[in-house]
């Protein structure tokens, strides 16, 4: 539900905008205001669950997410569906950031622990391709509404199996570090906002420089607060956890160049090679099915056979590789030659890298940290998707406009500026491999 929610809306936002007088720049706020509650509480949410209970607060985030998506489906004004996106956006955060937690709390034996990641990691990775499919058929056979009322019964339903399902599990004494809640939180919500909003209103910007600077000063304080109070809302000591660093960093590198790869070649299907929604979403099957074969089932042997670092490696080099691939795509690109090979190396790469980097993140930390520490992965993918796609966008957006006051006509000047994207995405695949490779160290690993 919440990485279908991320996605699933772009391809409304036309509808959106037509039916409740949207401007364009008021537009975008119906995807900036989920990704900035989002990516703001995901470290809240997870230690609220160490403290209180990973169910509770699974239950509770759910169905903050579920009336929102209610509120949403049944909006006719612009502040309410901006204010209920918003809100959605938290209970997401909340639900969302202590799942891995949940996860890695039930399954203790190696073998199912890998194949429940693996189910995670297929729901993960094909929530957002799925989003633009599924989004297509609603608008186009219902109308925009039901992009968000299709939570509703899922979420209803989803709420009754995990009472009868999830065990109610421990709390762990402790206090809540409110001034830490608070400058870490605050220091996130300023940062997501910056990112969201530096291609519209400059990455030089007074607004967008003042607000990462402030965003840097909040995680400073906030870290000096951390090394102080007696209870930390992030124990400083998670750090030292080299294999939690290193994931970490692997999936910031990692969700940015999935990103890149799924809303910029579905940028190139809908205006160089002009597919409608539905088949840019029917495109992503392929990758989608792939993924599904791997992470519900090849990427748990895989792990058990050759553990956990090289899938990791060598699935994020196939991306690269999927990557390098697409930053060839012609103007006349034929889907099964110039889309097809690229779906099929980027599925296998995605396929067989998440469900591994959520193991290897989760490795080492102890029970009664592994909520925050699944809030940190989640803000890790999270902030890395959102910063590199605005990086990404932001560069093909800059190398078209030059080409064209150079004297190039649009379509070419677009298909370049994805070019480079692409090649930079690559880039970002290829420095998780290395560093995957190099980095990450296993006592357990086969």
């Amino acid at each position: 539900m919440f990485v279908l929610d991320t996605t699933i809306v772009n391809v409304a936002l036309p509808s959106i905008k037509k039916d409740l007088g949207f401007s364009e720049a008021n537009l975008a706020w119906i995807i900036n205001a989920y990704t900035l509650t989002f990516g703001g509480f995901l470290l809240l949410g997870g230690r609220l669950g160490d403290l209180y209970g990973n169910r509770k607060l699974f239950l509770i985030g759910l169905s903050i997410f579920t009336l929102a998506s209610l509120t949403c489906g049944l909006s006719h004004s612009q502040n309410i569906l901006i204010i209920a996106r918003a809100v959605q956006g938290f209970g997401g955060a909340v639900f969302s950031a202590v799942a891995l937690s949940i996860i890695m709390n039930l399954f203790h034996d190696p073998g199912e622990r890998a194949k429940a990641m693996g189910f995670f990691g297929f729901v993960a990775a094909g929530g957002g391709s799925l989003g633009v499919l599924l989004g297509g058929v609603l608008t186009s056979t219902l109308n925009w509404h039901w992009i968000f009322l299709v939570n509703v019964p899922i979420g209803i339903i989803v709420f009754l199996l995990c009472l009868s399902l999830l065990p109610k599990g421990e709390k762990n004494p402790g206090k809540l570090d409110v001034w830490g809640a608070i400058t870490v939180t605050l220091s996130l919500l300023l940062a997501v906002y910056a990112i969201v909003n530096g291609n519209g209103i400059g990455w030089t910007s007074g607004q967008t420089l003042g607000m990462l600077l402030g965003s840097i000063i909040l995680l400073a304080v906030f870290f000096g607060i951390e090394s102080k109070v007696s209870h930390p809302l992030m124990p400083l000591k998670l750090f030292k956890i080299k294999n939690l660093t290193t994931a970490n960093i692997v999936g910031m590198l990692w969700s940015a160049s999935m990103f890149s790869w799924f809303f910029l070649s579905a940028l190139y299907m809908q205006f160089i090679l002009h597919y409608t929604p539905l088949s840019v979403g029917l495109a992503f099957l392929p990758a989608n099915l792939i993924m599904a074969i791997f992470s519900i089932g090849v990427s748990a042997k895989i792990v058990m056979k050759f553990g956990i670092q090289k899938p990791i490696s060598f699935g994020l080099f196939l991306a690269a590789l999927g990557l390098g691939l697409l930053s060839r795509a012609p103007l006349g690109g034929v889907f099964s030659t110039d889309i097809l090979p690229s779906m099929i190396l980027l599925g296998i790469g995605a396929g067989m890298a998440l469900n591994p980097v959520i193991l290897a993140a989760m490795h080492d930390v102890k029970p009664q940290d592994s909520g925050l520490a699944s809030g940190m992965v989640n803000t890790a993918f999270m902030m890395g998707g959102a910063l590199g796609l605005a990086i990404l966008a932001s560069l093909a957006a800059s190398q078209t406009s030059i080409l064209i006051t150079q004297g190039m006509n649009q379509s070419r000047a677009l298909l370049h500026g994805y070019h480079v994207a692409f090649m930079v995405g690559s880039a970002f695949a290829l420095l998780a491999s290395i560093l995957a490779a190099a980095l990450f160290r296993f006592k357990s690993q086969s």
